[in-house]
């Protein structure tokens, strides 16, 4: 059998924690920061993990981050 491609946009964007979670980015922090509230850019420092449906899909674009 051939090898599995994983999608280059997922493996930029992701990573599997020891237990098997993912961990992603958070979201909104791009640009537009002077509209957004301090308490907005405080919560959504670092990384946290998705939830159980969406760690689903991103682990089917990386077959092999297991």
């Amino acid at each position: 059998m051939p090898k599995m491609k994983t999608k280059s946009s997922a493996k930029k964007r992701f990573k599997t924690t020891a237990s098997g979670r993912v961990r992603a980015a958070q979201a909104g922090k791009q640009h537009g920061m002077i509209k957004r509230s301090n308490k907005f850019l405080r919560n959504a420092r670092g990384t946290s993990t998705l939830c159980k449906a969406d760690e689903n899909i991103v682990k089917k674009y990386m077959p092999y981050a297991r």
